[in-house]
């Protein structure tokens, strides 16, 4: 009886830790599909119920086992040029990070890759549209298609509204 106690116990300790090895290797294999050079355009919104502005953007991506870096700027307009960059640390399929945007203020990043989705909820270093709460989204869309995209709430109708959404290409 004893026996088959610590065979149960020590099943309970080892399973968890292949399974996350295996999910850390997974995570390894999704952020490596990202790594590499993207461009392509897309819109932004400077506030909510403002016009909309096109953008031509070109991001580097990096890829490590656990972690993920970007960096890249978005045109607009053929003159105004913004730098963008993120950094991801990936635990198992949770992730942490920070964003810095046109603002060069870093904001900070946490959530969960669902599928070929990295699901971030947003801490904006300073009030945005109401509030200090945004969602950005990093998405496989196919093979050799991202999109980076990022949704707020309207404060006046708490309507969720797409802030910017830009698609990638390598």
């Amino acid at each position: 009886m004893h026996a088959q106690f610590l065979a149960i116990l020590t099943a309970a300790l080892v399973l968890p830790m292949g399974m996350a090895g295996s999910a850390t290797a997974a995570e390894g294999e999704f952020l490596k599909s990202i790594d590499g050079k993207w461009s392509g355009k897309g819109t932004v919104l400077t506030r909510i119920g403002g016009k909309s502005v096109n953008v031509s953007c070109n991001v580097d991506f990096s890829a490590g086992a656990d972690d993920l870096a970007m960096q890249g700027s978005c045109r607009a307009l053929a003159v105004v040029s913004r730098s963008i960059s993120a950094a991801l640390k990936a635990s198992g399929t949770r992730y942490s990070g920070t964003y810095t945007g046109p603002s060069g203020q870093p904001s900070s990043l946490s959530g969960t890759r669902q599928g070929d989705s990295i699901n971030l909820a947003v801490r904006w270093a300073r009030n945005i549209n109401g509030d200090r709460k945004a969602t950005m989204t990093i998405a496989r869309l196919g093979e050799n298609r991202l999109r980076l995209q990022t949704i707020d709430n309207d404060p006046a109708s708490g309507k969720s509204v797409v802030t910017s959404r830009i698609d990638l290409s390598q």
